[in-house]
């Protein structure tokens, strides 16, 4: 899951990568739930894998592969 908010650019940063690398993550806005906003509020964009927080803020590509388990392409849904 990606917990992003309107008007990100570091959001949407973060999904391009994302689908870049063949994951088209489950979005949550942050500012339309209480307990996310509770958790991220300053943190977004943060990804969560299986529930746990792996990456946030300004996210590189290196992060996002070592995040998900991988050095290449490939479908993985986060």
């Amino acid at each position: 899951m990606l917990v992003t908010r309107q008007g990100c650019h570091l959001c949407d940063d973060a999904l391009h990568l994302l689908r870049a690398l063949g994951v088209e993550p489950e979005l949550q806005d942050v500012d339309v739930d209480d307990h996310l906003f509770a958790l991220y509020d300053w943190r977004v964009p943060v990804l969560l894998v299986d529930g746990v927080p792996v990456a946030e803020g300004r996210i590189t590509p290196e992060q996002l592969q070592a995040a998900l388990g991988r050095s290449g392409g490939g479908p993985e849904a986060a």
